[in-house]
């Protein structure tokens, strides 16, 4: 078998809804894109990382750390866009072999073993997009609509995404066992010719009824392999979620 060679580019963007300049903020001393350039960089898989950017001020950030960074559109709506624009800037959606990991940019402690993980999915050929998963660890989180659930079949293939608690559970009603429930963290992994492809598809039903990205894919016949983790993610999609962070690392 041929080796796959794993590039990872962190999407960044300035104008978030929730919180703008959020790649710019800083962390015990450094800026939340260098600690996620500086963690995805510790992987032992990825040939290069890049950040893919459409602001200046984050660009220039990049380059004053010695990060490697691309500017790219501003007229993206996802991460998986821009990352298929740097997949296309490097010319490289015609190699097979080339598998693009989709590392958040608002996860600045990212362990490099995520990564790796994600990346040994690929050692079976069929893989063309795969992501990463992890066991619920209290019933609340698996209640919240900001939680997103995968089913799975035995397999490891990704069976449906959703806001909601999947599989409901009959008996039980509210009163379910969280160890049953698997969520999702949304890192994803392709093969440069799937990224491609599937920017190009239209939204779908399932997506835009869910606000989740993936269900397109699904949707269009695209199958989505997972692997299992062990660590919680620590993202942040507001300024609260800033103050927590802060405030676990300072206890």
């Amino acid at each position: 078998m041929s080796v796959n060679k794993f590039i990872g580019i962190i999407p960044a963007r300035y104008a978030s809804t929730r919180f703008p300049g959020k790649p710019l903020v800083d962390i015990m001393g450094k800026t939340m894109i260098q600690r996620v350039y500086e963690q995805a960089k510790k992987s032992n898989r990825l040939k290069r990382v890049i950040v893919a950017t459409d602001n200046e001020m984050i660009y220039k950030t990049v380059q004053d750390f010695g990060g490697e960074v691309l500017m790219t559109s501003a007229e993206h709506p996802s991460g998986t866009d821009r990352c298929a624009e740097v997949s296309e800037q490097l010319g490289l959606n015609d190699d097979a072999k080339t598998v693009i990991i989709n590392i958040q940019g608002d996860e600045p402690f990212i362990e490099p073993t995520q990564i790796d993980l994600l990346c040994s999915c690929f050692n079976q050929e069929a893989v063309h997009i795969a992501t990463l998963v992890r066991k619920f660890s209290n019933t609340e989180d698996v209640a919240s609509a900001n939680t997103i659930k995968v089913a799975l079949a035995k397999s490891g293939k990704a069976l449906y995404f959703s806001r909601a608690a999947i599989p409901f559970d009959r008996e039980a009603g509210l009163d379910f066992d969280f160890n049953n429930y698997h969520q999702h963290i949304g890192i994803y992994a392709y093969r440069a010719q799937t990224l491609e492809a599937i920017t190009k598809l239209q939204p779908s039903f399932l997506e835009n009824t869910e606000k989740l990205e993936q269900l397109r894919w699904l949707e269009n016949g695209y199958e989505i392999f997972t692997c299992l983790s062990n660590h919680e993610s620590w993202s942040v999609d507001t300024p609260e979620d800033l103050k927590k962070m802060l405030q676990r690392l300072q206890d």
